[in-house]
């Protein structure tokens, strides 16, 4: 999938293509009704196919001191992007200058002029331009008068419940990690570089292998059954997330201690999906206390992780199925 940064001076190559535009933070299956319309009517027209999406999230421009809990951080959101069967993705930045863009200039300048879309696809609660006073209907109107189509996807969504990237946010704020991947259509994942910790899992013999949680990521702290993925493979572990108030708090941090693994992952970029919270965040009398319940959640998040193996709830959403064949590849 190509990559476009900004709406100015885009590529030939990537004008003229039916677009699908939002935010996009999760890519849930919502958002995915909406690119694969985008992905259909491209290839009813002989089209390319992409999204637009804007960064940083709106939300981090206007309210910069207050954390924002990303789903899907760039690099994530392009690659469940790029499952889905995009052709490219055009990325831009949300600035002053776009901030202060109206809805018809929007419409005109960016829509038209700088993509030169040929079809535009928006969910059916999409706003935008300066004060996000645009609504779907004046886009169509717009679209008409400029040059391109206009579709607007119904709400999605599963026993009465709309998927939405706020209701992600609040299972995993709960626990729910099979709720919230079955609004995703894939196990929710974060990325990043093990860095060195305080040696506490080591010295209980549980080396654990740490990575920072961005800003406002605040997952439920506790236990977890995860799968880690590192050098092409997927290893199962068991993880915790908190703050060690066993040895007097500390920043909330992920550690993952992989179960069948010897090595050392100081400095790799590892992806932990997480499975299932396996019990609430504890404080223990001793280290030794917590080594010995330490044991009892590794038998457990591997009877977990085994039972997933053989029958995986969220196997069959096209997203995680895609992105069990790239780990395959």
């Amino acid at each position: 999938m190509d990559v476009v940064r900004g709406w100015r001076d885009v590529p030939a190559s990537a004008q003229g293509a039916v677009f699908a535009i939002g935010n996009f933070d999760g890519v849930h299956r919502g958002h995915q009704a909406v690119l694969r319309e985008a992905r259909r009517l491209a290839d009813s027209e002989g089209k390319r196919a992409g999204a637009v999406v804007f960064d940083p999230h709106p939300r981090e421009f206007f309210e910069p001191g207050r954390p924002f809990f990303h789903l899907t951080p760039l690099p994530l959101k392009l690659e469940l992007l790029a499952a889905i069967g995009l052709d490219q993705t055009v990325v831009i930045p949300f600035d002053q200058d776009l901030a202060a863009l109206s809805a018809d200039a929007f419409a005109r300048d960016v829509l038209a002029g700088g993509l030169r879309a040929a079809h535009v696809v928006v969910g059916y609660d999409f706003t935008y331009g300066k004060g996000r006073t645009g609504s779907t209907e004046e886009l169509a109107r717009l679209g008409s008068s400029l040059g391109y189509g206009v579709d607007v996807v119904a709400p999605i969504g599963s026993g009465g419940i709309t998927f939405s990237s706020s209701q992600v946010r609040q299972h995993l704020r709960e626990g729910a990690m099979q709720e919230a991947a079955t609004q995703l259509g894939y196990w929710w994942r974060v990325r990043g570089v093990v860095a060195s910790g305080a040696g506490r899992g080591k010295g209980l013999g549980f080396p654990t292998a740490n990575i920072p949680l961005d800003d406002g990521q605040d997952v439920e702290r506790g236990i977890y059954a995860l799968r880690v993925v590192h050098g092409g493979r997927r290893y199962h572990a068991a993880g915790y997330v908190g703050s060690s108030p066993t040895f007097g708090d500390g920043p909330v941090t992920l550690e993952a201690y992989l179960l069948d693994f010897e090595g050392d992952l100081y400095d790799a970029e590892i992806e932990v999906e997480f499975i299932a919270q396996l019990r609430g965040d504890e404080t223990f009398v001793s280290p030794d206390a917590l080594a010995a319940q330490m044991q009892k959640d590794c038998v457990h998040a591997r009877d977990v992780l085994t039972k997933i193996e053989a029958d995986d709830p969220i196997r069959h959403f096209p997203v995680q199925r895609a992105l069990n064949e790239a780990l395959l590849d």
